[in-house]
């Protein structure tokens, strides 16, 4: 034998012990579901996973059984993950905001045995319950409360849970193959497909998305994960938090402009994580307040096109480095994130702009690839545009309980998204294959259509849409919500996009509305848009 190395299972497990071994007393702050906030640290977090972990065990909860969770960020949610995944269950987090039949659906389709539930999502139960057929417990995130007691027959409390815990429980000892934690993609058609995360992909996932080019979180660091906890395990700080022993700062409900900023204030926020509707919540509170936020140093942009007025606003007013990335469910979800080359430090500040506007360079990890109409493969010098794919060691295979392969015949899953990739991997989205405009055999942008609405100073929202038009098909449409104050003609708008793309490919039309159509993640619902709207042109001619 010529010698070895020592092997050791990569389980969620291994990042909550270093978590409670090596940062022990660095603070965890939750903003409570009830209001007010909580201080705890990674200490307490580890100990009470395991006490959860030992007392969900003496229910009858068995290793491979599914937990589920409807519940904001906060310290008992942080706990359930690491008592759930690294005591051998399952952690399936459900979004909330999923309508009534879709959340039934889901929790059906897991064959949930429990369920975990904040305060606010209470009030839905009673309805729901006689729908579930697999759930055998639902247990409040809080302590005893007769009010809840009384809605809910056989409700469990969290905090009586514990009680019921072993401090010396050991975690056991898994197997790096085996599921960690369920997500259920939005489904905006059809029923939502399960991805089922394992612990060795979560674990190298949080491991190589850390890396100095990808989120660079470390024990130095304060941070905010705007992104929900029930969105692809909040984009994996919590595990990388956990790796690196970060002040962890949970918002819970409270995601407005107003309570974002009071919080990055009062905790010194150094980076924060979300979605680009959140950040516009937060820029307009400070544009109302003069707020400085001197303590934000970065924040990672994802979960559809951030605005390059956005990126503008962070560096200039604030002098804070916003990180665009691309992901999705089935690839847990790091796919890219933008970060500079060497190469590119001695651009000009508006040239390396320029590049941070796309979503990014993979990190090791991952592969990309565009693909034509035929299936031929692209090449990638930054004009050419297809059909993207990804493969790699935290990519979906096959979706919960499907029997077939989610990928193609060569082992790629294909995304959905329309791209180009330059030869150094960078990564720009031009746009969803479903929301891309043909018009006149042209491909036209809705992405970079919105950008631009977004750097006019009286648009809050914008989202561009096909519309159905006699000569050439399709044409864009400008849907616009205006900003708060202000008051911009159709005229203006359209004006606005002279000399920023050709002219065939200005919208044809502005319409304004109160507000847009939001998913369960945030995202624009173009589906919604395109039938209220998508025969616009043809009524008006």
């Amino acid at each position: 034998m010529l010698g070895s190395m020592m092997h050791k299972q990569l389980t969620i497990s291994s990042l909550i012990e270093h978590a409670a071994r090596y940062h022990a007393k660095t603070e965890v702050v939750s903003v409570e579901t009830a209001g007010g906030m909580s201080r705890t640290n990674w200490g307490n977090i580890e100990r009470n996973s395991r006490k959860l972990a030992s007392a969900l065990g003496k229910m009858g909860v068995e290793q491979g059984d599914r937990c589920a969770t409807i519940a904001w960020n906060n310290t008992r949610h942080l706990e359930v993950y690491f008592a759930v995944a690294a005591g051998g269950m399952i952690c399936h987090t459900i979004n909330p905001r999923l309508h009534p039949e879709q959340l039934i659906y889901i929790i059906n389709h897991a064959e949930d045995q429990v369920l975990f539930l904040d305060k606010t999502f209470l009030p839905a139960i009673p309805k729901l319950r006689e729908h579930l057929k697999t759930v055998k417990a639902i247990i409040l995130m809080g302590p005893r409360d007769a009010e809840s007691a009384a809605m809910v027959d056989g409700l469990l409390f969290y905090d009586e849970l514990l009680e019921d815990g072993d401090d010396d429980f050991a975690w056991p000892e898994i197997e790096e193959t085996a599921p960690a934690s369920l997500c259920y993609t939005s489904g905006t058609t059809g029923n939502p497909k399960g991805v089922l995360f394992s612990h060795r992909s979560s674990v190298l996932h949080a491991i190589s998305g850390n890396q100095p080019d990808g989120m660079a979180l470390s024990a130095r660091d304060t941070v905010l994960p705007v992104v929900p906890m029930f969105h692809i395990s909040a984009w994996s700080v919590p595990y990388i938090a956990a790796a690196v022993g970060s002040k962890l700062v949970l918002p819970g409900p409270g995601l407005d402009g107003e309570s974002l900023v009071k919080l990055i204030e009062s905790e010194e926020v150094s980076i924060a994580l979300g979605v680009p509707t959140i950040w516009m919540g937060l820029l307009a509170e400070t544009e109302k307040t003069g707020a400085k936020i001197p303590s934000l140093k970065r924040t990672v942009v994802g979960g559809s096109a951030v605005p390059p007025s956005m990126i503008a606003a962070f560096r200039d007013k604030f002098g804070v480095d916003l990180v665009h990335a691309w992901g999705m469910t089935e690839t847990s979800p790091l796919g890219t994130l933008n970060q500079l080359l060497q190469k590119h430090q001695s651009l000009s500040v508006e040239e390396q702009a320029e590049i941070r506007l796309g979503q990014g360079r993979p990190p090791w990890g991952v592969e990309l690839r565009i693909l034509d109409a035929g299936g031929a493969v692209l090449p990638h010098d930054g004009e050419t545009q297809g059909d993207l794919q990804i493969r790699g060691h935290w990519i979906i295979d096959t979706y919960f309980k499907a029997e077939a392969s989610a990928l193609t015949a060569d082992g790629w899953f294909d995304t959905g998204d329309v791209g180009t990739i330059d030869q150094d991997g960078y990564l720009i989205i031009r746009d969803r294959s479903k929301d891309i405009i043909k018009s006149g055999g042209e491909w036209i942008s809705t992405v970079e259509l919105e950008g631009i609405a977004m750097g006019h100073e009286g648009v809050a929202m914008a989202a561009a849409i096909a519309a159905v038009h006699e000569k050439w098909a399709e044409r864009p449409l400008l849907i616009v919500v205006k900003a708060e104050g202000a008051d911009p003609s159709a005229e203006e708008l359209l004006a606005f996009y002279d000399g920023k793309v050709a002219s065939w490919q200005v919208p044809d039309m502005v319409i304004f509305v109160d507000e847009l159509p939001l998913g369960a993640t945030g995202k624009v619902q173009k589906n919604k848009l395109r039938e209220a709207y998508g025969n616009t042109l043809i009524e008006k001619g």
